[in-house]
Formats: C-alpha cells, sequence, structure tokens
C-alpha cells in the first residue's frame, strides 16, 4: 500500500472496526451473564413456588401460561421412586434425570438448564433450553450496538475528512515545489506546515541551501576560468602569429620555445582548475591514510623536478602518521604544496617536507618549509583566492595551487596555516589534521 492516504484509512476503519466488533462481543457476553441470572432466578423461584403447593395439587401443578410461553419453561415431576408423574409442555427432547439445585444437561437437541427441588413426596424439576437465553442475549446485544452501527457510517466519513484535512498542508508544499521554476531556489516557507512536516520543509531548505551555494561556486568558477583562460589563449595566439612570420632559423627557434612554453603554462592552469572543479564539496567516504608514505611518494614523483632546478627535497621524520581521508584528494594537497616550495625556491635552496603527530598528542600534521620570497602576513589569507596571485611574483603560475590546498583541508576538516619559514625567510605551510 503506497498511498498514504489509503494506509491511514486502512488502519483507522480498520481499528474501528475491530474495536466495534471487541465492544460488540463483550456487550453480547455481558447480556448473556445478565440473561442467565434472570431465567436461574425464575427457575428456582417457579420450582419453589410448585414445591410450596399443598400436596393435592403437586400431582397437577400449574404455571402461568404467559410465564411458559416467554420463556419456554418445562416442568416435570417424579416421584421418589423415580417415575415421571407430570410434564408440562412436553418437548421432543427432555433431560429424564435431574439433581437438587442447578445443573446443565446436554442432550441431543442442545443443552438445558435445569432446577431440582424436592416436595415431600415428589421431586419437581423445571428446565429451559439454553438457547432461549442465547437467543434474548444476542436480542439484547443488538439492541445495544444498533445505534452504533447507525453511526459508523457517519464515524467513516468522518475519518476520511480528518484524514483528508490532516494530507492537505502535504499537498499544497507539493504543489508549491511542482510550481518552482529550475532556477528559483529560496527556501520553502515553513511556520505554517504541521510539526511532523517541518523536518522534511528543514530538511529541504538545507539541500537547496547546498545546491545554491553549489550553483553559485560553480558560476563564480566559470566567470573565472573564463577569464583566466582567455590570457594564455590569446597569448598563445600572439606567439602562434609569431612563429608564422619567424624571418630566419634563430627567430622561429626563440619564437618556438615562447609558444611551449606558453603551451605548458595553459596546460599547467587547465589541470589546476580540474583538481579545483574535482575538490568541490563532495560526500565521498574517508579511510586510514598513511600521511608520511604519502608525503615520500610525492616527494619522489616531483624529484626530477627539484633535482632540475637543483633544489634540495628531502621529508624528515620516521615516526608512521595516519589520518582519515580521501587518498586521492590527499596526495593532491600534498602535491600542490611540494609544487609550489619547489617552483618559488631559489636554485641550490631547500624544501623540508615533516610528518608529525600534532602538538598536543591528537591529530597530524604535514609541515612543507621552503626558501622562497615568502607570503607578505597581510596577504595570506588573500592567497586563498581563486585566481589570486601576490604582487611581483615573478614565478608563471594560475594563483588556484593554494585554493585547491584549502578546498581539500575544508573537506577533510583540518586548518591550513601559512607562516614565515626558518630563520625569517621563505614560507611554512602547515596542514593539521584532527583525530
Amino acid at each position: 500500500m503506497r498511498s498514504l492516504r489509503a494506509r491511514l484509512l486502512a488502519w483507522l476503519l480498520g481499528g474501528v472496526l475491530v474495536v466495534g466488533a471487541a465492544g460488540g462481543f463483550i456487550v453480547y457476553r455481558n447480556a448473556l451473564l445478565e440473561a442467565d441470572a434472570f431465567f436461574d432466578y425464575h427457575l428456582r423461584q417457579t420450582a419453589l413456588v410448585l414445591r410450596d403447593e399443598p400436596v393435592e395439587y403437586q400431582l397437577a401443578p400449574r404455571l402461568p401460561p404467559e410465564d411458559a410461553a416467554a420463556y419456554d419453561f418445562v416442568v416435570q415431576v417424579w416421584s421418589l421412586d423415580g417415575v415421571r408423574v407430570y410434564l408440562l409442555r412436553p418437548h421432543a427432547v427432555l433431560p429424564n434425570v435431574t439433581t437438587l439445585g442447578f445443573a446443565t444437561v446436554d442432550t441431543r437437541e442442545g443443552r438445558w438448564r435445569v432446577f431440582g427441588v424436592q416436595a415431600e413426596t415428589r421431586v419437581i424439576q423445571v428446565a429451559q433450553p439454553m438457547s432461549v437465553r442465547q437467543a434474548r442475549a444476542a436480542e439484547l446485544a443488538l439492541q445495544t450496538l444498533k445505534p452504533f452501527a447507525l453511526l459508523l457510517p457517519g464515524l467513516a466519513l468522518l475519518i476520511w475528512l480528518a484524514v483528508g484535512q490532516a494530507l492537505r498542508p502535504l499537498e499544497r508544499l507539493t504543489g508549491q515545489v511542482r510550481a518552482r521554476r529550475v532556477e528559483a531556489l529560496e527556501p520553502l516557507p515553513a511556520g505554517a506546515l504541521p510539526l511532523e512536516v517541518q523536518p522534511l520543509v528543514q530538511a529541504l531548505n538545507e539541500l537547496l541551501a547546498r545546491l545554491r551555494a553549489a550553483l553559485e561556486r560553480e558560476r563564480a568558477f566559470m566567470a573565472d576560468a573564463a577569464h583566466e583562460l582567455r590570457t594564455p589563449l590569446t597569448a598563445l595566439h600572439l606567439q602562434m602569429d609569431m612563429l608564422s612570420h619567424a624571418g630566419d632559423e634563430a627567430e622561429r627557434a626563440a619564437a618556438m620555445r615562447t609558444l611551449s612554453a606558453g603551451v605548458q603554462r595553459a596546460i599547467r592552469l587547465i589541470e589546476q582548475m580540474l583538481a579545483l572543479a574535482r575538490q568541490e564539496p563532495r560526500t565521498v567516504p574517508h579511510r586510514p591514510v598513511r600521511l608520511d608514505a604519502l608525503a615520500r611518494e610525492v616527494v619522489a614523483e616531483l624529484m626530477p623536478l627539484a633535482d632540475l632546478r637543483q633544489i634540495d627535497l628531502g621529508v624528515e621524520g620516521e615516526r608512521a602518521v595516519q589520518v582519515q581521508g580521501e587518498p586521492e584528494a590527499l596526495r593532491t594537497l600534498a602535491r600542490n604544496l611540494i609544487d609550489n616550495a619547489v617552483r618559488y625556491s631559489p636554485a641550490g635552496g631547500r624544501v623540508d617536507v615533516v610528518t608529525e603527530p600534532a602538538a598536543d598528542g591528537h591529530g597530524a600534521r604535514l609541515i612543507v618549509s621552503d626558501q622562497g620570497p615568502g607570503i607578505a602576513a597581510s596577504e595570506r589569507q588573500r592567497v586563498f583566492d581563486r585566481f589570486y596571485r601576490t604582487a611581483g611574483t615573478a614565478q608563471p603560475g594560475s594563483g588556484l595551487g593554494l585554493a585547491i590546498v584549502k578546498s581539500i583541508a575544508d573537506a577533510h576538516g583540518a586548518s591550513v596555516a601559512l607562516a614565515e619559514g626558518a630563520g625569517g625567510g621563505g614560507l611554512r605551510v602547515t596542514v593539521t589534521f584532527a583525530p
């Protein structure tokens, strides 16, 4: 049953029917008990009246005909030696024996309730079929339940209307969501909704807020990407034009080198942009990652670049350090930090990579130190913005490296701190991972 309305109606109406059936059974049982007490009383009174009549009337006892007809009483009289001497209102099947007091006797045609009393010379028995009592109890129960049975259709209609009224806020909410435009991401109104529906609306509003933020980031990224790609692509076009107009072999070779460098810069810019796009907020399962081993792998990958620039690149620390995260994202984070350090360090400089437990013993840290120009304290927050580059930077780049690092760190609950390197020069980047 997929319909909430049908499920509610089935449960409510089914509950009413079950409760009504149980109530009817209880009423019938109570009526049967009352009928038993009533008819037992009359059986006993009739037998006692007959016992107290004079002896000359005991052989011809009399029972008011109206009672006999109404209650189906049967009177039998036995002599003390067990011979039946009188029978009122003959039946096909009657109890042939009696006991003094009340008893219930089974016959071929059903059960009988009997009461026996002994007079001076006779034994008098008054009997009644149990079916009379059951019929009377059923009649009383039906009379009691008849008003409720007449009210059942009204109750069913009331339940139908109540369920429809209770589900109307959901229908209005569905209409509001269906009528929205694709670009409409404003929160849904939740003030007039029932308490049970408000958590759903709040969850939808949170989802809309996340979707709105994601779309805003996507628009900003596309705008920034279009702006940043325009310059290198224009430069490539100009360099190709210079190559086509080169006169001698030397000019052609110089133009080729300039074009090749421009292509390399464009490739790196696109790679950085794609890496940043991949690190936009998303839900990715984390698992244990050996941070020290990952740092050594990245250093090994960048060692040819460090050798080309005559940079002393190495990893310090022998202790195993483990964090929870996504391995590829953490690899991108470490690669961007170490690659920036190598590129911005002067020839013959040194880049140190350290992995260690956090200072308080909880969590871990990745530290990358270089001997480059560093970043002024006033710009250390700005460098995490996309495409931002400090003024006077000679090394070519896209301004995306630290933005990617910050995005990955945020996704892992880590913090990124910038400071001066050892001796007051260069840059020291510390990424602290929570336990």
